[in-house]
């Protein structure tokens, strides 16, 4: 997606449309930081934030969800592919060329101002946000790039699936 996303709620219902579509099931949100909502705080239950993150097929990418938000940038385990809902890996398909993630925040994952596409509702060639080249392996690289350019969305699942009711 471009900057233009309909800012966070238009950015979550992506992730909600296409996790149904795929016939996935939980609460998924946009790996998006802006004004009302810093990155840190899209998983919000302490045990939540504890357990390994996983892939679609459950490989570990992060220990948790505090050491991806613990300030050393996001290293995640590059043996561990990251999923579209379609089942593809971003890094090995031709729909994501370039292999950039959006997301508007610092290291520990709160938002950098001025630096989240105008809240997400831009694509202007003149405004900015930050995001991460998968190819470093970290997804809180602080590159800028202008808001015109279409990069990956990340979408997280935040709450562990044993919390969910059938």
């Amino acid at each position: 997606m471009t900057g233009y996303m309909r800012g966070i709620r238009g950015a979550d219902y992506q992730c909600h449309r296409q996790a149904r579509a795929s016939g996935m099931r939980g609460t998924y949100r946009a790996f998006l930081s802006s004004n009302t909502q810093n990155l840190d705080s899209i998983v919000y239950y302490s045990r939540d934030r504890q357990i390994p993150i996983i892939n679609k097929e459950g490989q570990k990418l992060f220990e948790s969800w505090e050491s991806l938000v613990n300030g050393a940038g996001a290293y995640f385990n590059s043996s561990a592919p990251i999923y579209s809902f379609s089942g593809k890996s971003i890094m090995n398909d031709s729909a994501w060329p370039q292999k950039i993630v959006w997301h508007g925040s610092n290291m520990k994952g709160s938002k950098m101002d001025e630096k989240f596409c105008q809240e997400w509702h831009s694509q202007n060639g003149n405004t900015m946000g930050l995001g991460s080249s998968l190819m470093k392996h970290m997804l809180l690289d602080q590159s800028e790039y202008t808001c015109n350019n279409a990069f990956i969305v990340l979408c997280i699942e935040n709450t562990a699936r044993h919390n969910l009711r059938k």
